[in-house]
């Protein structure tokens, strides 16, 4: 999957090559920014589950010690 990221990015920046420093500026923002949220979307399809039964059992064990 890295290899995919790296490819994609190296065949964008080849498209987006430009002369202009300010818009090849620009476009690296946009890679580097649409990379982290892919990375976020991973890590949160991974650490949801997780998070979710953490939740589930605060939840259950103040419902249990509230009575």
């Amino acid at each position: 999957m890295m290899l995919f990221v790296q490819t994609y990015i190296s065949t964008l920046l080849s498209k987006f090559h430009k002369d202009d420093e300010e818009g090849q500026t620009l476009v690296e923002y946009g890679l580097l920014l649409a990379l982290i949220a892919i990375i976020v979307i991973v890590a949160l399809l991974f650490l949801g589950p997780i998070v979710s039964r953490i939740f589930q059992n605060v939840g259950s064990n103040l419902n249990g010690s509230g009575s």
